[in-house]
């Protein structure tokens, strides 16, 4: 054995240049496939640390009326009661979970008699039941899972939120203001929940506070929702039987939603249970975590990092194959001297195996060193994904053998089926059961170079059309002005809070304009209700989107006024001023039609006059069309304020001086909360930061891809180069040029990059016009798309081929004909 392993060494030395290429691609390809893999085990254990995963179920609303595919997630106050009282046997297995976002948390500290504020955003606070418990799983380090929650004024925290509050103090009987609101005592601390949860709650405070808190009003109205409050139940049944219970209880919410809505809603309402392990997986939903990947991207992702590897071992079977004349000889030799078949695929296979562990080895160090960019990358939390896990390690030995058995095989096959006295002669004509005149490695040499080129186009392509789709997103048109434009938070709005700031805030040198509203133009906090026009009784089958704001909402984001006025400044509602996309559902051709129409919305009496149509803008991010909206006064609604920058403040320092300004008078009216803000472009970037992720990783991927193949070319045409030089020589003596040398060992190349062009095209619009299929705007995939790939391809191949060619033709004729 020990001796087989020094030829095998011996072997590998003698080529060294081609074996250095051989483990440099399999190595790039194993380091990519470890990667991916960590990456798409990550995704696939999203709820999956929950005992009951399998039985518990969120519920969905559909709207039939609704313009796509869209699900609602946030379900009426009163439900809850209602399933308890309509389905006894679910009474302690559904629950309610309320949402609260960006709440100021206050923890008095005795020791420097000061009070710490913290601001926390999204998915962190959350009213829940104590039947939370029973669906969802904590490790409890202290308090009870019964008693913890059972108590109005009560809260659990992690054991990370606790450290961060109270440092290494207890905090059992500890005391926490909430959004300068209500105290809040210390019950129970629970471990950290996993990173892969669709539920990431630290804070839970008790559901018992909640209509004393204030965050929901609507404790009886069955047409309001707030996407916040979501309810998940629990169904009965082993893992193999909730197919058959979710259709019945789906069956049964049917009966339900005619019991409690209204008839002209019910006809087009449906609830649809979703269960806790798709969440993460259901584009169509938002969660909690604010994360969602389709399971095709997951595939696709596992997909790539196959390519990836295969294309590491085409070149390994390619160079093998492109040594066979080298090594005919070597074959020959051990043939005579009794070698067995057998013992000369072992003999390769062994080589294969050698340089396949060398690769091994150097791929978990590269994908170690590459695991924090690519956590940052694709917004794998630090720590989740870990390469020592036992699991991790079993995928990379399995790896190795898939890797050993698809690049080793054929060559060992190929080399140890020639016949001795052929070999010695020079005539490497392999023998194989069959066939008389053996295997033909040049033509499957080149259909596996088309193959390596269709997979580095196919990725290609889908990069240059997902860059012109990100870059549609960055330029387009909103309706809006989205440049120079920041919002500020507003937490309170007590009487004359809101004026006080304004003046604080007028005659700052760097602001153009400001306005309250209950949000941006774009935003995914929304709320849709709905409406009567004119002197009909009866709602539409559609709702209207409220964007609540003064009168200065139109100047300050810079939407355009197509036909009448903006509403008086008010406190209420008393005029509205609607959107196009508004405008010619009512029926309307021309916004000077509707003007002085009158309408009521949220189940208000009295009607109120439109008064102007503004161009449409984008309400939601370019995966929705826009939907009918409306502007209205609404003092109650504002919660945040948008401040347009006056031309000139646009570096860094300039803002920086002009925020230090805007903070110090939101102090002054906000003494008890966190001030907090953002720019509106960065919200925007939130809402497509999923393919931001996804273009990024593929961009990536295809780079690999590319480089990869080129290293197999490039040995590939090295040894073409080596085995011609004799050719070259001869053609140099009769005249040759250098460029037609050149041409001479990169016009095949060419033709192949071109086939596989041809073969990657059509796969590459399929799949790339289904990815553009979810968006409701879109480029359209065009053909210099396609063309730019090629030459792309051509180019790549071009200067892989050039350095060995001209090498080739730069040599000396006589020095290559002295062998002769």
């Amino acid at each position: 054995m020990l001796k087989s392993y020094l030829t095998t060494l011996r072997a590998l030395k003698r080529n060294w240049s081609y074996s250095v290429i051989n483990v440099l691609g399999l190595t790039l390809g194993l380091a990519c496939c470890l990667l991916l893999f960590l990456a798409i085990r990550y995704e696939l254990n999203f709820d999956r640390h929950n005992v009951h995963a399998d039985q518990l179920y969120r519920i969905i609303t559909f709207d039939v009326t609704s313009n796509g595919d869209r699900r609602e997630v946030g379900m009426p106050l009163p439900a809850l009661p209602a399933l308890r009282n309509d389905f006894p046997d679910l009474k302690n297995q559904v629950t309610m979970v309320n949402r609260i976002t960006n709440v100021v948390v206050s923890v008095g500290d005795k020791a420097s008699r000061t009070t710490k504020k913290f601001q926390e955003g999204d998915g962190v606070l959350a009213f829940v039941e104590p039947e939370y418990f029973r669906l969802f799983d904590y490790g409890w380090k202290k308090g009870s899972t019964q008693t913890a929650l059972s108590r109005p004024n009560t809260v659990v925290l992690s054991e990370r939120m606790a450290q961060k509050y109270f440092g290494t103090d207890n905090p059992i009987g500890k005391v926490l203001r909430v959004e300068n609101r209500m105290d809040f005592v210390v019950t129970g601390v629970v471990q950290e929940l996993p990173a892969t949860t669709s539920v990431p709650f630290e804070v839970l405070l008790s559901f018992a506070s909640l209509k004393q808190y204030g965050a929901s009003t609507n404790w009886d109205d069955w047409q309001s929702t707030y996407g916040g409050a979501q309810i998940y139940m629990r169904l009965p049944g082993t893992t193999a039987e909730q197919a058959t219970a979710s259709a019945q209880m789906e069956r049964q919410l049917a009966a339900f939603i005619k019991k409690y809505h209204r008839p002209e809603d019910a006809q087009n309402l449906r609830y649809e249970l979703q269960p806790l392990t798709a969440i993460h997986f259901d584009t169509r939903t938002d969660n909690y975590s604010k994360r969602t990947i389709s399971k095709e991207m997951v595939w696709a992702m596992g997909l790539i990092g196959l390519f990836i590897l295969i294309t590491a071992c085409v070149n390994f079977i390619n160079l093998a194959t492109a040594q066979a004349i080298r090594r005919a000889k070597e074959v020959g030799v051990r043939k005579v001297l009794g070698s067995s078949r057998g013992q000369l695929v072992r003999q390769f296979l062994g080589e294969t195996g050698v340089l396949t562990s060398l690769a091994m080895g150097l791929a978990l160090l590269i994908a170690q060193l590459a695991l924090p960019y690519v956590g940052e990358l694709l917004n794998i939390k630090p720590g989740a994904a870990q390469l020592t896990d036992p699991t991790v390690l079993i995928f990379l030995v399995g790896l190795g053998v898939l890797t050993i058995g698809l690049a080793g095989f054929y060559p060992a096959i190929v080399l140890s089926g020639y016949q001795p006295i052929l070999a010695l002669k020079g005539k490497t004509q392999a023998s194989t059961p069959g066939r008389s005149r053996g295997i033909a490695p040049l033509s499957l040499r080149r259909g596996l170079i088309v193959g390596q080129f269709a997979i580095s186009q196919l990725l290609i392509i889908g990069t240059i059309i997902a860059y012109s789709q990100m870059s549609y997103f960055r330029s387009a048109d909103l309706g809006y002005s989205r440049d120079a434009v920041l919002s500020v938070l507003i937490p309170e709005k007590k009487p004359g809070q809101l004026e006080s700031l304004k003046a604080k805030l007028t005659g700052l040198p760097g602001i153009q304009s400001m306005s309250f509203a209950m949000t941006t133009p774009s935003s995914t906090s929304n709320w849709t209700t709905g409406f009567r026009f004119e002197h009909t009784d009866k709602e539409p089958d559609y709702g209207v989107l409220m964007r609540p704001a003064d009168t200065a909402y139109v100047r300050t984001y810079g939407l355009k006024l197509l036909a009448g006025r903006m509403y008086q400044p008010a406190d209420t509602m008393r005029e509205f001023v609607i959107n196009e996309a508004f405008m010619k559902r009512l029926g309307f051709q021309k916004p000077e039609q509707v003007i002085g129409k009158l309408m009521t919305v949220n189940g208000e009496e009295t009607r109120k006059p439109i008064v102007g149509v503004v161009k449409d803008f984008n309400i939601f991010s370019l995966h929705q069309r826009i939907d009918p909206s409306i502007l209205t006064s609404y003092r109650d609604q504002y919660r945040s304020l948008g401040i347009k920058l006056a031309a000139g403040y646009t570096s860094p320092e300039r803002i920086s001086q002009l925020m230090s300004q805007v903070e110090t008078a939101w102090n002054a009216t906000y003494p008890d909360f966190v001030f907090k803000y953002t720019f509106l472009d960065e919200t925007l970037a939130r809402f497509y930061q999923n393919e931001e992720r996804m273009y990024s990783l593929f961009r990536l991927l295809a780079g690999i891809a590319i480089f990869i193949g080129c290293l197999g070319l490039y040995g590939v045409v090295a040894f073409m180069a080596e085995s011609r030089t004799k050719e070259v020589g001869i053609r140099k003596v009769l005249g040759a040029s250098t460029s037609h040398i050149f041409g001479l060992f990169s016009i095949d190349f060419v033709k192949l990059v071109l086939i596989a062009l041809v073969l990657s095209s059509p796969l590459a619009w399929y799949v790339m016009n289904q990815w553009l299929q979810k968006f409701a705007y879109k480029i359209d995939i065009e053909w210099w798309m396609f063309a730019l790939a090629g030459l792309l391809a051509v180019g790549i191949a071009l200067l892989t081929v050039s350095f060995q060619s001209i090498k080739a033709a730069l040599m000396n004729p006589v020095k290559s004909l002295r062998g002769e």
